[in-house]
C-alpha cells in the first residue's frame, strides 16, 4: 500500500480578513409565505437513497490494523451493497511473465490454509507478518477477510500451476493506510509473501510484483495507481518493489512499523 502527495493547506483562517475573530451577523426575517412555500418544497422532494453505506474513517476493513483516525481520513465511500470492490478478481485468469504463466487463485480456507500457514511460520516470514502459531491464527486474518465486504482478496500466486506466494489485492482508498496519505479513488494496495526458501533472492518476487501490479492495472480500468507499504526494514522487499517498477514515495509511520511507501503509477507503467 503506498502512493504520495501533499493536500493543499486553507487559504487562511476561518475568521473574517482583518478581523478579531468576531463574526458580523445580520438577521433576516423571511415572510411565513415564503418559509411555508419552503417547508412545502422539501417535504415534497423524493428521500435520499438510505442503501448506501456512509464512509466513515473510523470504519476498519476485515484484517485491517486500525490506524489513528486522527492523522487522516479515508478518502473513499461506502460500498454500496454487493458491489464488487475489485472488478470480478476472481475472472482475471493468467498473465504471462518471464519466467512462466502466473495467476492469483483466491484463497480457499479448507484447501489452502496449510500451506499457507507453514509460510507464516517461516521465520523470515514471520518476522514482518507475525502471524506465526497454529494454524488458526492464520485462518482468522484469512477469514476475517472472507467474510467482509470484498475490499481485500486473499489470494495464492500459482506460477505454472504451483503455488508460489500469497498475496493480498486490496482498496487502498477504503484501508486504514488511506488515512496515512493523500488516497486517491480505487488506489489498490498488494501485500505478498514468496513461499519457498528456494525462489527468494533470485528475481522471482521482483517478476511476480511487477505482473500483480500490471495485471491490476489492466483488469482495473479506474485505478491509476497500485500501491504497497512494505516494512523499511524489510530491504529486500523494498528493492523488489523498485526493481518491479515501483517508486519510492515516503516514509510513513503506520501502526507497529515505519513503512516505505511506494507506488506503481498507470501512466509510467510502460516505460518502467
Amino acid at each position: 500500500m503506498s502512493p504520495t502527495g501533499a493536500s493543499a493547506e486553507p487559504d487562511g483562517p476561518d475568521t473574517p480578513a482583518g478581523g478579531d475573530g468576531v463574526e458580523d451577523t445580520l438577521e433576516l426575517r423571511l415572510p411565513g409565505e415564503f418559509v411555508a412555500l419552503f417547508g412545502h418544497d422539501r417535504d415534497s422532494r423524493e428521500p435520499a437513497p438510505a442503501d448506501r453505506e456512509p464512509a466513515s474513517a473510523d470504519r476498519e476493513p476485515p484484517g485491517a490494523t486500525p490506524g489513528d483516525a486522527s492523522e487522516g481520513e479515508n478518502p473513499g465511500h461506502g460500498p454500496f451493497p454487493g458491489e464488487d470492490l475489485l472488478d470480478a478478481l476472481p475472472e482475471w485468469g493468467a498473465v504471462a511473465t518471464p519466467i512462466g504463466s502466473f495467476q492469483l487463485v483466491p484463497v480457499r480456507i479448507e484447501r489452502d490454509l496449510p500451506l499457507i500457514s507453514r509460510w507464516m511460520n517461516d521465520p523470515a516470514v514471520a518476522a514482518f507478518w507475525e502471524l506465526a502459531g497454529p494454524e488458526s491464527v492464520t485462518e482468522h486474518h484469512l477469514g476475517s477477510q472472507l467474510a467482509g465486504d470484498g475490499r481485500s482478496v486473499p489470494c495464492l500466486g500459482v506460477l505454472d500451476g504451483v503455488p508460489t506466494g500469497y498475496f493480498e489485492i486490496y482498496r487502498a482508498d477504503l484501508d486504514p493506510l488511506a488515512r496515512h496519505y493523500p488516497a486517491r479513488p480505487h488506489d489498490t494496495g498488494i501485500h505478498l509473501l514468496i513461499g519457498g526458501v528456494a525462489d527468494r533472492g533470485r528475481g522471482v518476487g521482483t517478476a511476480l510484483l511487477r505482473a500483480t501490479a500490471d495485471h491490476v492495472l489492466d483488469r482495473r480500468p479506474h485505478c491509476a495507481r497500485v500501491v504497497a507499504e512494505p516494512d523499511l526494514r524489510n530491504t529486500p522487499s523494498v528493492a523488489a518493489f523498485l526493481s518491479a517498477g515501483f517508486r519510492f514515495s515516503a516514509e510513513v509511520d503506520l501502526p507497529g512499523k515505519r513503512a516505505a511507501l511506494m507506488v506503481r503509477d498507470r501512466a509510467l507503467s510502460k516505460v518502467l
